[in-house]
């Protein structure tokens, strides 16, 4: 009887042993969200997607009419007011430099839209973040609020030298988020998960 039982130890070793040379080479690891995913050089669809940290866009009017300029940014990177504030008739006249006037049935769409899912109503923590002390984007004046003004989108890319962004033809500017965070039209901004071109992945 005992050497059967030595037999099955072996097999049992064997196969364990097998099965963490196989995680390993897959080159997994635990993200800072509890998700896991491949930390590495290649392109975002080498990655094992995480969950979405923000809530993706589920307003076709807003993807189609916002997303046809620039990416449709969650609702959930700004508070409700700040939206608000950008859908006013007047604020998309002189939209961040460009006319972006829309109908009144459009413009009352994606307002609704973008104020009911706002930071401070979503259920992510990093939109709750983004909601933090409701002021939404800080030194702005009378300009139109900011993504990347808000005070929590500063403390987040505020080791990030500007000679890989805003110097960075492949990027562009900080509010290019999607250039940078190869998941950010679903809603994924793990950090883990940033390639900035021409430098590669960031690590905080």
């Amino acid at each position: 009887m005992m050497p059967r039982l030595l037999i099955n130890h072996r097999s049992m070793l064997g196969l364990l042993a097998s099965g963490l040379l196989t995680m390993g080479s897959a080159g997994l690891v635990l993200g800072d969200d509890g998700h896991h995913e491949r930390r590495g050089h290649g392109e975002h669809d080498g990655w094992i997607r995480s969950r979405a940290d923000v809530s993706p866009v589920t307003n076709t009017t807003y993807g189609k009419e916002c997303g046809s300029c620039h990416m449709a940014y969650q609702p959930g990177l700004l508070p409700a007011q700040d939206w608000a504030a950008i859908m006013s008739p007047e604020a998309l006249a002189k939209h961040y430099g460009d006319d972006a006037t829309l109908s009144d049935a459009l413009r009352q769409e994606i307002a609704g839209y973008l104020s009911a899912n706002g930071a401070e109503r979503a259920s992510g923590n990093r939109s709750r973040a983004f909601a933090a002390g409701s002021t939404g984007s800080v030194g702005q004046g009378d300009a139109l609020p900011r993504i990347t003004q808000t005070r929590y989108f500063l403390r987040k890319h505020d080791e990030i030298p500007a000679r890989l962004v805003t110097s960075n033809p492949k990027v562009g500017s900080f509010s290019q988020c999607n250039n940078c965070h190869r998941g950010a039209a679903d809603g994924v901004f793990n950090e883990h998960q940033v390639d900035i071109p021409g430098h590669g992945p960031w690590e905080d």
